[in-house]
C-alpha cells in the first residue's frame, strides 16, 4: 500500500472511532483487498486511556483456585513436572512437637498459630494442584520481630521453614515439601511511608502488589512492575522471586527499582538495609543477594522501592502478524519509532487466542476468526497525548507499509483495553482450565524464541497442545504445554530436552519464575559448576542449619 492511501485512510480516523465497522465480521466475508482498508479502519485512539486493573485472579480468586487444587492433588496422588525427581526428607530436621506449639502460641497472638486442617491445607499446595506438602503448622506473624522469634527458635530446633506470601508461584517455591512450618507474611501489611517527591514506597512484605499499585496511583505514581496475579501475589514473594512481568520492557527488574530491604536472616539476625537512597556505594550491595533467593537466604519484611511517575496518556493496540519474522522486526520498529513511550510489547500465538477464547468468561477475540499466526498485544504510556498519538499513527503507518502488521485495533475505551489485557494475562488461568500443564519460563535469544515451541510441536504430535507467549520485548518466553492429564510418557518427551536445548542457546531455564522445586536440580542448565558451588557457600554461610526453604534454588548434593 503507498504511503498516501495509507495516510489517506487513517484521516478518516475520526468518524470510525464511534463504531468499529468490521467487529464482529468474519474474515471470510471479505476480499483480500478489503481486509488491507478494514484493518487499517480498526485503528482508533482514546485520549488519556488508562491501564486497566485487570488479571486472572483477585485475592479471594485464587484461594477459590487453591482449593480446587487440592482436590486436583487428592485425585493426582502425585506432583509432576520437574519436580517429579524424588528428594527426600532431610533427616538432620526435627518434627514438630507440641513444645514448639506451646512456645509459638506464646509469641504470637492467639490467631496467629494455625492448626485447622482446612486452613494448613490450603496453604499446603500451590495454586495450580501440582505441588503439595504435609506441613501441619501455620505461622502469621504481625511484625519482625515475631518472624525473628520464630526463626530464632526454628533454627535452634532445626525446624525447617517456609515463607509464604501470595503463593501464586509456578515453581513450589512457596509450599511445603514436606513438614516444614509455613510462615505467611499476610499479616504485615503496612505501608510505613511514601516520599511523594521522588516516589519512593517503603512497606511490609505482605502488601498485596495491586493495593499497592492503587495507593501510588492516588499519588500520582505507579508500582514499575506488573503482573496478572497482581491481586493475590505479595510485594515480598516479588522482591523474594525478582518477578518480572509485564513493565520489564519499560523499567527493568526489581534489582534496579528495589532501594532498600528489611531480612530476617535464618538465627532470627534482623538486617537492616532499608535505605531510601538512590545512591550508596558503602561496602557490598547486600540486598542483591536476597532479591530473587527465593526465601533461601532469608524473609523479606520490608521493602523501599522506587515508583516511577503515572503518564496520562496510554494507547493499547492488539495486532496480527502472519509469521514470528514479522512479529521480530515489529519489535525492533517499535524500539526504534516509539522509543520513550513504549511501555509494553507481548506476544501470543494463535493458540493462546483460542485457549483464552474458549476458557475465560467474557474474553473475545479483538480480530475475530482471524487467520493470522501470531498477536502482539503494544501498551505505550507518555506525557503528551497529541505527541503519543503522532508517533503511534507513525509507527502503525510504516508497520502496515512494510508487511508487518496485517491486521489491528486500538481500543476505543476501557473495556476494549481490559479485554485486550484479560486475554495475554488469562492464558496461563486458560491454560489450568484445560487440565494438565507443563509450564516452562525461559530466556532465549529472541531471533530463536519460537523454535523451542515448533520443535516442542514435533516432539509431542498430537498428544499435548503446546503454547507460546510471553514478553517478547525481554526475550522471555513462557512454554506452556496443555494435556488432558499428567502423565511420565509426556514429561519424559519434554524433559530434559527443553533444558538442553535452551542451554545450547546460552539461554536461562529460569526468566522470572525462579527455580523452586521444579528447576532446583537443573541449575547447571544455566549455570557453571563454580558459580552454583558460590552460591552454595553463600547459603552455607547464611543459613548453616538449610531450614530456610529447604529442598528448593540449589541442588541438594551441593548442600
Amino acid at each position: 500500500m503507498a504511503r498516501r492511501e495509507a495516510a489517506r485512510l487513517l484521516r478518516r480516523l475520526g468518524p470510525l472511532a464511534v463504531e468499529s465497522p468490521t467487529r464482529g465480521m468474519p474474515h471470510c466475508q471479505h476480499e483480500s483487498a478489503n481486509r488491507i482498508v478494514n484493518s487499517c479502519r480498526r485503528f482508533h485512539w482514546i485520549p488519556s486511556l488508562q491501564r486497566p486493573l485487570c488479571g486472572p485472579t483477585t485475592s479471594g480468586g485464587i484461594y477459590e483456585g487453591q482449593s480446587s487444587a487440592k482436590k486436583a492433588c487428592e485425585v493426582q496422588k502425585r506432583t509432576f513436572g520437574s519436580a517429579a525427581t524424588h528428594i527426600q526428607r532431610n533427616p538432620a530436621y526435627s518434627e514438630l512437637n507440641s513444645d514448639d506449639v506451646s512456645y509459638f502460641k506464646s509469641i504470637l497472638c492467639e490467631n496467629g498459630v494455625v492448626q485447622d486442617e482446612d486452613r494448613v491445607a490450603v496453604a499446603n499446595v500451590d495454586w495450580m494442584g501440582k505441588y503439595s506438602g504435609a506441613s501441619q503448622l501455620l505461622l502469621l506473624p504481625k511484625n519482625t520481630t515475631e518472624v525473628s522469634k520464630i526463626l530464632s527458635y526454628c533454627n535452634t530446633r532445626r525446624l525447617a521453614v517456609v515463607p509464604q506470601g501470595g503463593n501464586t508461584g509456578l515453581v513450589g517455591g512457596s509450599v511445603p515439601v514436606y513438614d516444614e512450618v509455613i510462615v505467611g507474611l499476610s499479616g504485615m501489611d503496612k505501608i510505613i511511608s511514601f516520599d511523594n517527591v521522588n516516589g519512593i514506597l517503603t512497606c511490609e512484605a505482605g502488601c498485596v502488589l495491586e493495593n499497592l499499585s492503587n495507593f501510588v496511583e492516588n499519588e500520582g505514581f505507579i508500582m514499575p512492575l506488573d503482573l496478572g496475579a497482581k491481586g493475590s501475589c505479595h510485594i515480598g514473594g516479588n522482591v523474594s522471586t525478582n518477578a518480572g512481568g509485564l513493565r520489564f520492557i519499560r523499567y527493568g527488574s526489581l534489582h534496579g527499582s528495589v532501594l532498600g530491604l528489611e531480612v530476617v536472616l535464618a538465627d532470627g539476625t534482623i538486617l537492616d538495609m532499608l535505605t531510601t537512597l538512590r545512591k550508596d556505594n558503602t561496602g557490598y550491595d547486600l540486598k542483591h543477594l536476597f532479591i530473587g533467593s527465593e526465601g533461601s537466604l532469608g524473609v523479606v519484611t520490608k521493602i523501599s522501592v522506587l515508583t516511577p511517575a503515572k503518564l496520562p496518556s496510554t494507547n493499547v493496540a492488539f495486532l496480527s502478524c502472519n509469521d514470528y519474522k514479522s512479529c521480530q522486526k515489529l519489535l525492533l520498529a517499535a524500539r526504534r519509532s516509539l522509543g520513550e513511550i513504549l511501555s509494553a510489547f507481548e506476544f501470543m500465538d494463535h493458540h493462546c487466542i483460542d485457549l483464552a477464547v474458549r476458557h475465560l468468561e467474557g474474553v473475545h477475540n479483538p480480530l475475530p476468526a482471524s487467520p493470522y499466526k501470531f498477536y502482539v498485544l503494544i501498551e505505550i504510556t507518555g506525557s503528551d497525548e497529541s505527541y503519543d498519538k503522532t508517533k503511534l499513527e507513525a509507527f502503525l503507518l510504516r508497520s502496515m507499509e512494510d508487511g508487518l502488521v496485517a491486521d489491528g485495533v486500538i481500543a476505543q475505551d476501557i473495556s476494549q483495553a481490559s479485554n485486550f489485557w484479560r486475554i495475554r494475562e488469562g492464558i496461563s488461568e486458560a491454560s489450568v482450565k484445560v487440565g494438565a500443564v507443563y509450564k516452562y519460563d525461559l530466556s532465549i535469544p529472541v531471533e530463536k524464541l519460537y523454535d523451542i515451541v515448533e520443535e516442542m510441536r514435533c516432539r509431542l504430535g498430537d498428544s499435548a497442545e503446546v503454547l507460546g507467549y510471553g514478553h517478547l520485548g525481554d526475550g522471555n518466553l513462557h512454554l506452556n504445554i496443555v494435556s488432558s492429564k499428567y502423565d511420565d510418557n509426556t514429561l519424559e518427551r519434554i524433559e530434559p530436552f527443553v533444558y538442553e536445548w535452551t542451554s545450547a542457546q546460552r539461554g536461562s531455564i529460569s526468566a522470572e519464575h525462579g527455580l523452586g522445586l521444579m528447576k532446583a536440580e537443573k541449575i547447571h542448565y544455566s549455570k557453571s559448576p563454580e558459580a552454583v558451588q558460590l552460591m552454595a557457600s553463600i547459603k552455607k554461610l547464611l543459613d548453616p542449619n538449610s531450614i530456610l526453604n529447604p529442598y528448593k534454588v540449589l541442588p541438594q548434593s551441593v548442600l
